[in-house]
C-alpha cells in the first residue's frame, strides 16, 4: 500500500495532466456530435477486432460440434434437393425457390447475448458485404433475428430473444397467423399471440413465418407448440413455442436481402 501511495506522490503531476487530459476528451465528445460519431465508430471496430481474435480462438476447439452442425445442414439441403428434382408438383417447386427474391448471405457469430431482456447478436458481416438494416437472419434450423445496425465490417441482430422485437408468424398447416413475442424469459421458449379461437391448435403443431413482411420468406421454421390456452376474453390463443434453434449456441447464420423490398414498400406507400 505505500509503495502505490508513493507512486502517486511521485508522479502526482503526470497523473493530473492524465485526469485532466481523459475529462477534457470526454467533454469534447459529449458536446460535439462529429467527435461523438467518430468515438462511437472506433470504439466498434476496436471491440469488433477484439471479438473476431476471440473467435477465431474458440473456433479452433469448437470444430467438431460445427462439423456436425455443418453435416446436418447439408443432408437437409440435399433432401430438399432430392424432392425437388423428383417432384411434379410445381407449386412444391416454387415455395422451395426462394434465390429467384431473395439473396442468402453467410455470416458468423462473434458475440451472442441470451441472459438479459434486451438481446442482440455481433455478426462478421457489414455494409462492404451489402448489409443493411432489416434484413432477415436465419441459422439452418430456424430464424435468429433482424439486423438492427451496421458498419463497414460488422452488424448487430435484434435477437427474437429480445422483448422489443416483434415477428409475424403463422401455423404450418393453416394460414392463420399472429406475432412472436419474447416474455423475458426462457430462452428455449417463445410466446405467439393474436392466433384466433376458431384456428386448429394443437401441441406439437410447427410455427413457421408468415411471409407477410418483406424480411423474411414465408415458411421459415420457428418452432412447436409446446403450450397453449385461451386469452381472458377468450377470443385468442396464448400460445408457448419451444424455439428449434438453441438461441445459447449459435455459430454459423445467413442474412436475408428480399430483393423486391424497396419496389413492395414503394408500392404500398403509394396506396396510404
Amino acid at each position: 500500500m505505500q509503495q502505490i501511495v508513493n507512486f502517486i506522490l511521485r508522479n502526482k503531476t503526470f497523473l493530473l495532466f492524465a485526469l485532466l487530459l481523459f475529462i477534457s476528451v470526454m467533454l469534447t465528445i459529449q458536446s460535439h456530435s462529429y467527435h461523438r460519431s467518430r468515438f462511437i465508430n472506433s470504439a466498434n471496430f476496436i471491440s469488433g477486432g477484439v471479438f473476431n481474435t476471440s473467435n477465431n480462438i474458440s473456433d479452433y476447439f469448437g470444430l467438431r460440434e460445427q462439423n456436425k452442425l455443418l453435416q446436418e445442414e447439408n443432408n437437409q439441403l440435399k433432401s430438399i434437393l432430392f424432392n425437388t428434382k423428383n417432384s411434379t408438383d410445381s407449386t412444391f417447386i416454387d415455395s422451395l425457390n426462394f434465390a429467384n427474391h431473395y439473396k442468402f448471405t453467410a455470416a458468423q457469430v462473434m458475440r451472442n447475448s441470451y441472459a438479459g431482456t434486451n438481446n442482440i447478436l455481433l455478426l462478421n458481416k457489414g455494409e462492404n458485404d451489402s448489409i443493411k438494416q432489416d434484413f432477415g437472419v436465419i441459422s439452418s434450423k430456424g430464424i435468429i433475428g433482424i439486423i438492427e445496425k451496421t458498419d463497414s465490417k460488422y452488424a448487430t441482430v435484434l435477437s427474437i430473444l429480445n422483448t422489443t422485437s416483434s415477428i409475424s408468424a403463422k401455423l404450418k398447416k393453416t394460414n392463420h397467423f399472429g406475432s412472436i413475442k419474447w416474455n423475458g424469459q426462457s430462452p428455449n421458449q417463445i410466446q405467439l399471440s393474436e392466433i384466433p379461437k376458431i384456428a386448429p391448435v394443437a401441441t406439437g403443431d410447427t410455427i413457421t413465418t408468415s411471409g407477410r413482411s418483406t424480411i423474411f420468406p414465408k415458411g421459415i421454421p420457428i418452432g412447436t407448440i409446446s403450450n397453449f390456452k385461451l386469452d381472458t376474453a377468450e377470443n385468442y390463443y396464448e400460445i408457448e413455442v419451444a424455439l428449434f434453434n438453441d438461441m445459447t449456441n449459435i455459430e454459423h447464420v445467413y442474412i436475408i436481402e428480399n430483393k423486391d423490398a424497396k419496389h413492395i414498400e414503394n408500392l404500398l406507400d403509394t396506396n396510404d
